[in-house]
């Protein structure tokens, strides 16, 4: 399948959604220019308030568009962006790849994937039995988050929808992404 983007979205302010963008800028260890969650210490706020001068793994938040899809089937109505992500993508299982791989996205924009975006009670606020749908448990009682992925930016670049995606795996032995606080 063509890996590609599909939506990039950015809010200057700690909203639950980002507003859609023709592009936008990442720049290296500091995330999406304009968004509220780009900088070098993390900017989550609720994580900030925990230890603000820990390293903002979370410059950027992916969502694959088969979530949206998936959960738009369920009956309920969510579009890209609306979920906090900067960039939705098509054709990548996001949710299997390993720690420290790389999105070489466009260009000359490079991700690298740091861990799994925990779904927390704003996406049940933002519609009611959604968050049931975005996290579950495995048969061994495992919490499993299936609403995206975070990542640092290790090149800049612009990142537009349509834009090629090529996955990068890390040396093994790979690593699963693990939510980390």
């Amino acid at each position: 399948m063509n890996c590609r983007v599909i939506a990039v979205s950015r809010s200057e302010k700690h909203n639950f959604s980002k507003e859609n963008s023709e592009s936008i800028n990442l720049i290296q260890d500091f995330g999406v220019e304009g968004d509220a969650h780009a900088g070098k210490t993390v900017k989550h706020l609720f994580l900030a308030k925990k230890d603000p001068s820990r390293r903002n793994i979370r410059q950027v938040h992916l969502i694959p568009m088969e979530l949206l899809e998936g959960l738009n089937a369920k009956g309920f109505s969510v579009a890209p962006g609306q979920l906090g992500e900067n960039i939705t993508t098509q054709g990548i299982d996001l949710l299997s790849l390993p720690v420290g791989c790389k999105l070489h996205i466009g260009e000359t924009a490079v991700v690298e994937l740091t861990a799994l975006r925990n779904p927390c009670v704003q996406i049940e606020n933002f519609q009611k039995g959604m968050l049931k749908q975005v996290i579950s448990k495995d048969d061994q009682g495992k919490i499993v988050r299936k609403v995206g992925v975070m990542g640092v930016v290790t090149a800049g670049g612009r990142v537009n929808p349509d834009d090629q995606i090529t996955v990068e795996l890390p040396d093994p032995p790979h690593r699963n992404l693990e939510y980390i606080w």
